[in-house]
């Protein structure tokens, strides 16, 4: 007798057995560091900030905005697999515990986002509405959380539908209305945001009526968005271990492979080659990249304290020059790169020149930042430090994990 609940269980163990394993190396020391780092920073300035809050700022919309997109985000993960879709369909019947369990643990692991942003939004809401009891903000909590399974019902339901263009018009229509109860509710219109909450629940009850029509569950459709998040975290988990479940995505990129791809005919610089071509085309190398410019280049710009500017300048430096390390295992698969007949030694000077001259653009461009700012003297101490550690780290660290 098929027990959907028993299997749950297992599938269950098997998923948190493998997550927990990548997330010690995620997790670990250099990664803690730098965390302890940003939050202690981002305290302090948020804290300063409040003291001079603006009595214009739009509190309401920002704290609608964020929350609305936040319980709009509502994926279910099933935890299914490719085999699934030959073995389980003919006890589609029999799965409704299996699915119970999912929408349960799907609500629960997207808590911790919920209950973050509460408890960073909380300061600015008492400092924006001094006037209002601590009641007032539990209640937006709790409208929070109900929105929250809401959505996260809804989405389930939407997954029974084979037409992108609808569960996307959905997802829309539901956006602005969570937008929009949020909105009202932190600004303490209660009428309308009343009128907001029936109209979602108009939506709601649509969507059960929707997807009561349809003739069952679309299991490639489930299967596939489960395996797309399992390919993010193995994405992420791959910049700090090797993760053998991993598919690499390989993008053209040809004008930009174009301007990289320029390296001496020798064998000497075969390694200097495939990384180059690795970094644009492969996987996220090169958008993580861009992502740690732009995020540590806003840290750059608004911190106001030009000690704390470099700091910032510098962690953002040391996380991209982490990262890019997993580039020398990103081929350990391919056996044809042993058979090059090139000197080991060359693998390794390519990969240490290749971080090295991508950490120098890096350190340039936020020691730019403070030319733009009119910092003088921090453009001079950002370029030499940016220049002193990138030196530093790739003589002191990475040539020594390189083996």
């Amino acid at each position: 007798m098929f027990d959907s609940h028993k299997f749950y269980k297992q599938r269950f163990a098997a998923h948190m057995k493998e997550t927990s394993r990548y997330l010690k190396y995620i997790f670990n020391g250099h990664i803690m560091i730098a965390l302890l780092f940003f939050i202690s920073a981002i305290a302090v300035y948020y804290q300063q900030w409040l003291a001079s809050l603006p009595d214009n700022f739009p509190t309401a919309l920002v704290m609608g905005m964020v929350l609305g997109l936040l319980v709009s985000y509502s994926p279910v993960r099933t935890l299914l697999k490719e085999p699934d879709l030959v073995f389980l369909i003919a006890a589609e019947h029999k799965m409704k515990a299996y699915f119970r369990n999912s929408l349960i643990y799907s609500f629960v692991i997207q808590l911790y986002l919920i209950l973050l942003a509460i408890a960073a939004f909380g300061p600015l809401y008492f400092a924006t509405y001094p006037d209002r009891s601590g009641k007032m903000y539990l209640l937006v909590l709790v409208v929070v959380l109900v929105f929250k399974g809401w959505n996260l019902i809804t989405n389930w339901w939407m997954l029974r539908s084979r037409e992108p263009s609808v569960r996307q018009v959905d997802l829309l229509i539901r956006i602005i209305l969570n937008i929009a109860v949020f909105y009202f509710i932190v600004a303490g219109d209660m009428l309308f945001c009343a009128i907001a909450t029936v109209l979602f629940i108009l939506v709601f009850l649509y969507d059960y009526n929707l997807s009561r029509k349809q003739s069952g569950i679309v299991w490639d459709l489930l299967v596939e968005k489960d395996q797309n998040r399992m390919q993010a975290f193995y994405r992420l988990a791959n910049m700090f271990a090797e993760v053998p479940h991993l598919k690499n995505r390989v993008k053209k990129r040809r004008w930009i492979v174009s301007l990289v791809s320029k390296v001496p005919f020798s064998n000497k610089n075969t390694f200097d080659y495939l990384y180059r071509i690795t970094f644009v085309r492969s996987g996220d190398y090169l958008g993580m990249y861009i992502r740690l410019i732009v995020v540590g280049g806003l840290f750059v710009y608004f911190i106001p304290n030009i000690a704390m500017k470099i700091l910032f300048a510098i962690l953002f430096l040391y996380l991209s020059s982490f990262q890019m390390m997993t580039l020398y295992q990103h081929h350990r698969t391919v056996i044809w790169l042993d058979l090059y007949p090139v000197d080991f030694k060359w693998r390794k000077d390519a990969l240490v020149k290749i971080i090295y001259q991508l950490t120098l653009f890096q350190a340039v461009l936020f020691a730019l930042l403070f030319l733009v700012m009119q910092l003088y003297l921090g453009f001079v101490i950002a370029l030499a430090a940016g220049i002193a550690f990138t030196f530093v780290f790739m003589n002191g660290y990475i040539k020594r994990k390189l083996v």
